[in-house]
């Protein structure tokens, strides 16, 4: 009985993340992962992420995710970094706007002393 509940239960969740996982449309992907000079140094942390959090506030991103890395043993996985930035734009042209854009020239002039790395990866289907 218990698994016949799990299996009803995993079908359903199933059926749910399937209609969740539809792949997004027309839309600019821009990843960007940084790398602190001093990752475990406190205030450098929360001045990264004072920072971080004004960026998104750029009126053309549509959605983003900012995050840190999950440790693993794959070696696949490169959790090397420290920060990991997502931005969600409508085209390439609102990404050309954010890169202009004060609020983002304001995170560079204030928080790049804080990182040693950045690569920048962008998207587009």
């Amino acid at each position: 009985m218990a698994a016949g509940l799990a299996a009803t239960g995993l079908v359903s969740v199933s059926a749910t993340t399937e209609a969740a996982n539809s792949p997004m449309k027309k839309v600019f992907v821009h990843h960007v992962f940084f790398w602190l000079k001093e990752p475990k140094n406190v205030e450098a942390r929360k001045a990264f992420e004072k920072g971080i959090h004004a960026l998104v506030k750029v009126p053309q991103i549509q959605s983003y995710h900012i995050g840190t890395p999950v440790e693993s043993p794959r070696e696949v996985v490169d959790d090397s970094f420290t920060y990991s930035y997502i931005a969600f734009f409508k085209n390439s042209a609102d990404q050309d706007i954010y890169q202009t854009h004060p609020i983002h020239l304001k995170f560079v002039e204030d928080c790049q002393h804080l990182w040693e790395k950045v690569i920048v990866y962008d998207a587009i289907n």
